[in-house]
């Protein structure tokens, strides 16, 4: 068998598949051919993208995920290759944040948002990571933001948790190398979601004003959530000897009238 053998039948799992950037992620593999396991704890939310995907012609199960907890994520793998065989794609895009300034955040709040965003993720790679690892072959995506760059104030630890994040995937990318493993970074700017939408109106709208203050929003484009799973989906697609290691994706500001 070749060294860069790669199955035709690739099952994927997304996190966080409710909605925004991991339905959209879940529906874009699906068109392309992957077996996707939809994880979050909206399962009813899943169910609807799940629906979507088979009336096309795809193939989609759900299961419930919690990634704070390690007992569930332990069952929804276990449940995941019982339904679809080996994992042989990770998109781990869970996530969330709240406003916040960060020296007036309660400090279990914080940890509790790092725990989703950084140790969550963790969680997803110590349980199917090392199956990939034995086989020789797999992708792990981390769904990071540009905020990992370019911190933005006012996100109580979101910052913080993207900064961890990518520090953990470029860490994996090191220790990966020679295994035909690849762990890969997609870092969108801008993008429509749920994220945010259940902050009070008030402190929201003060959260963007400052972000217009500290140059921020230079236009006013927002990425759709499918550009995002587009960029994940080519990451996962590329040939083995290739590897895509980084992915920025941001929104083109408007074309100016002449």
């Amino acid at each position: 068998m070749s060294k860069y053998f790669q199955p035709e039948r690739r099952p994927a799992v997304v996190t966080g598949a409710s909605s925004g950037i991991g339905a959209a992620t879940a529906l874009v593999l699906a068109s392309a051919g992957y077996p996707v396991a939809l994880g979050a704890r909206r399962t009813d939310k899943c169910d609807e993208v799940a629906t979507a995907i088979r009336e096309a012609g795809g193939e989609a199960v759900v299961h419930a995920l919690d990634i704070t907890d390690a007992g569930s994520v332990q069952e929804f793998v276990k449940a995941v290759s019982a339904d679809l065989g080996d994992i042989e794609v990770l998109v781990n895009n869970a996530g969330a944040v709240g406003p916040g300034i960060v020296h007036e955040v309660d400090s279990e709040r914080f940890a509790r948002e790092l725990d989703l965003n950084v140790v969550g993720a963790h969680r997803m790679v110590q349980a199917i990571v090392p199956g990939m690892v034995e086989r020789r072959r797999g992708d792990v995506v981390f769904v990071s933001s540009d905020v990992a760059v370019r911190a933005r104030p006012f996100m109580s630890s979101y910052a913080a948790g993207k900064w961890g994040l990518e520090g953990m995937a470029h860490a994996m990318q090191m220790e990966l190398e020679g295994t035909g493993v690849r762990a890969s970074i997609v870092r969108p700017g801008g993008t429509w979601s749920e994220m945010g939408a259940d902050w009070d109106p008030e402190k929201g709208a003060d959260v963007l004003n400052h972000w217009v203050h500290f140059g921020f929003a230079r236009h006013p484009h927002f990425l759709k959530p499918q550009a995002i799973g587009e960029a994940i989906s080519t990451i996962v697609s590329a040939p083995r000897g290739v590897h895509l290691n980084l992915v920025e994706v941001t929104p083109e500001a408007p074309v100016e009238d002449r």
